[in-house]
């Protein structure tokens, strides 16, 4: 177990991995006990990754009040930091993207080359789905609310058709749902996540882009990564088989990545 003591937060991170070092910024509500994760995912087999529970998150602190997107993107700052990491390539999926977003905007020279998976930029742009209303549910209700938006192959027909795999899928996304003990720090996320929007900052941005997003995806859209491609000169849209989860979903997703931060940073 690690723990960085930042000059706001005591951080919990875990570095492992092989190869040159990779910043890797998970979605909402991650949790570094749950497995499998990034740690056991290819890219772990390319790089030495570095990643850490979120404020209000897992292991990290849960500080009091209103958390805001600025405030993870210098907590991220604030572990590379203490790690003595000037420069590093970042990938960010979902909420990460949206962290290591406004994190490239606030310290444009901490990043060598950027990976955005299945993220938005707010605004102009197009918001991420709203889950934050799904808080109001529980239970297998939530569940298929989420399995529904995250991947749009979940219609109506399909669960008819797949009563089998619908209701295993049903079951892992309720444990998955499950906190441990974060509900707070969990519901300040999805807060900060509302009125995430950097939209129009974008242009700013000059590193190496790689936006990576599935065609399936209802959390963040196709529209939303072509708005981003849009606003980031230079930078490379591509799209995988898959939902929300592409990365996962498509054994062709890690490998193009992988080769592209090969490539860039």
């Amino acid at each position: 177990m690690a723990f960085a003591q930042t000059p706001e937060i005591k951080l919990y991170y875990e570095r492992a991995g092989n190869g040159p070092p990779l910043l890797f910024i998970s979605g909402s509500g991650a949790d570094l006990r749950n497995k499998p994760n990034q740690f056991d995912s290819p890219i772990a087999r390319s790089f030495e990754l570095i990643s850490y529970d979120q404020r209000g998150l897992g292991q990290t602190e849960q500080p009091a009040g209103v958390y805001s997107m600025a405030q993870y993107a210098d907590d991220t700052a604030a572990l590379l930091d203490y790690l003595n990491v000037d420069r590093v390539p970042v990938m960010g999926v979902s909420f990460g993207g949206m962290v290591a977003q406004e994190f490239a905007l606030r310290h444009p020279g901490r990043i060598s080359a950027l990976v955005l998976a299945c993220t938005s930029s707010g605004g102009a742009g197009g918001a991420s789905y709203p889950l934050h209303e799904l808080q109001e549910l529980a239970g297998e209700e939530r569940a298929a609310a989420h399995l529904k938006v995250s991947d749009l192959r979940h219609t109506d027909g399909w669960i008819h058709d797949n009563p089998e795999a619908w209701r295993k899928r049903l079951a892992l996304t309720v444990a998955a749902q499950q906190g441990r003990g974060h509900e707070a720090g969990a519901r300040a996320q999805l807060e900060a996540r509302r009125w995430h929007d950097t939209y129009d900052r974008l242009s700013a941005l000059s590193m190496p882009v790689l936006l990576a997003g599935g065609r399936y995806d209802g959390i963040a859209p196709v529209s939303n990564m072509q708005a981003l491609q849009a606003a980031i000169a230079g930078s490379e849209l591509k799209l995988f088989s898959g939902g929300h989860m592409f990365l996962i979903q498509d054994r062709e997703a890690y490998p193009y990545i992988i080769q592209w931060l090969e490539r860039n940073i």
